[in-house]
């Protein structure tokens, strides 16, 4: 009978939970078993995407209105072939307007939140708590990114108002944290601790168990010899 493979062969142990601020800051990008990103890297993704959408609405719908309406104050003079003409012309110069405008602010909304939300993220993150100052420190740091391009002026009004925009929305979802009886972080934190836990736990019984087939394999090729033993004995 083939040997069985020794206890520890093809019995990793878990990986411990990482110890510092860079351990933590590299599984944001990393995959897990189930090839899927964190949870915080999927809600940097959605929150870019809601805030496009919310950038294009914003500047795309006042566009829309004002767009419309000059052309209809513009066109007066004009000729068109009836009525439904008419609308679809003033229509169509709204969308234009719409798509135009609607762009210019949704990536611009949807890049200062990936910034901001990726700062105060790899912050909290790498500091291992969540606090109104990582979002402080995001938002000055967002600001001053998009205005450095003004000069000194421009990136010292950028700091404020990034930080004047920190400062509340850190402290709205500090609040709703305290709601919820625990920040992400600390959610974070204890479900990955239960997850080593259950994982070591899986693994120590694996391990108990190799050791025990071992134990019983050695066993039965030891009585063959045994029985041999006591027949020469006996001769």
């Amino acid at each position: 009978m083939a040997e069985l493979p020794g206890p520890q062969a093809g019995l990793g142990r878990p990986a411990p939970l990482p110890q510092t601020g860079w351990e933590r800051l590299s599984e944001l990008w990393r995959r897990d078993e189930q090839q899927q990103y964190p949870e915080e890297t999927v809600n940097i993704v959605k929150s870019a995407f809601t805030a496009g959408v919310v950038g294009w609405l914003y500047g795309g719908l006042p566009a829309f209105v004002s767009a419309r309406k000059a052309f209809i104050e513009s066109s007066h003079g004009e000729i068109f072939q009836n009525r439904a003409d008419a609308v679809q012309s003033a229509h169509r110069a709204g969308l234009r307007s719409f798509i135009r405008y609607g762009w210019r602010w949704s990536w611009r909304v949807a890049a200062f939140a990936t910034v901001f939300n990726v700062v105060s993220t790899g912050l909290s993150v790498y500091r291992n708590k969540t606090t109104i100052s990582n979002f402080a420190a995001a938002g000055g740091f967002t600001g001053a990114l998009f205005r450095m391009h003004l000069g000194l002026q421009g990136l010292a009004g950028g700091i404020v108002f990034g930080t004047a925009f920190g400062v509340p929305v850190g402290g709205l979802l500090m609040a709703m944290y305290g709601l919820a009886g625990e920040t992400w972080q600390e959610k974070r934190n204890r479900e990955r601790r239960e997850l080593y836990e259950q994982r070591l736990a899986e693994w120590q019984s694996k391990l108990s168990m190799t050791e025990i087939l071992g134990q019983t394999e050695n066993n039965a090729q030891g009585r063959p010899e045994m029985e041999r033993a006591r027949e020469l004995k006996s001769c």
